[in-house]
């Protein structure tokens, strides 16, 4: 089955509306065309987002992870501009109505590294936790998490993969999927027009 389109509440697209989303009961794909998709696709999580929820964000450099979570900041109302990839920093904390903590693992190259900066202790209260190149250490990550992998379709598009992995990330995937499919425009409401009886007309 082809991955659908993506397409968002205030995404403009007609054609994507046309496509079938691509999605199983704890799994959907997406295709995002651009990389203001991508924001509009981490927008959508970070709508839905209740507290306390892993993000898994699995890619290539280049795949847009950084841009992701720069829309799950918007969502959560922290501001977009802010959020910078946290490579030499590895973790940067963002505040909205929920607090993300957003984390890179890419220059971490031992599981005893991985310990040291207090990963773990991020997964506890109601703090949102992205965790990019979340693949290269997969047993610190905590059993439910929702994983996103992006990867390279072409030079403009990219491919969006995400998987639930529990039942808070299941709860989490249903509510973007609701998100992900397009609004019906309501149509106004034709008014009966009053009848006029009309006299004959004498000739």
């Amino acid at each position: 089955m082809r991955p659908s389109r993506a397409r968002f509440n205030g995404l403009k697209d007609d054609q994507v509306s046309r496509r079938k989303i691509a999605s199983s009961t704890g799994s959907l794909e997406l295709v995002l065309s651009s990389r203001s998709e991508t924001e509009s696709l981490g927008q959508a999580i970070g709508c839905a987002l209740k507290g306390g929820e892993v993000l898994a964000v699995i890619g290539e450099l280049g795949a847009g992870k950084t841009a992701l979570v720069r829309g799950i900041a918007a969502g959560l109302g922290a501001p977009p501009a802010s959020v910078s990839s946290p490579t030499f920093v590895l973790i940067h904390e963002y505040h909205g109505r929920l607090p993300l903590i957003h984390v890179d693992l890419y220059r971490l190259h031992t599981h005893a590294e991985a310990e040291s900066i207090g990963l773990q202790d991020y997964f506890t209260g109601e703090a949102i936790t992205a965790i990019e190149w979340a693949d290269r250490f997969p047993s610190l990550l905590p059993e439910d998490r929702l994983e996103v992998r992006l990867t390279h379709r072409s030079l403009a598009t990219r491919k969006a993969q995400l998987t639930a992995q529990g039942p808070q990330s299941l709860a989490l995937l249903i509510q973007i999927k609701q998100a992900q499919r397009p609004t019906r425009r309501s149509t106004p409401s034709r008014q009966a027009k009053p009848r006029h009886r009309r006299k004959a007309l004498k000739r």
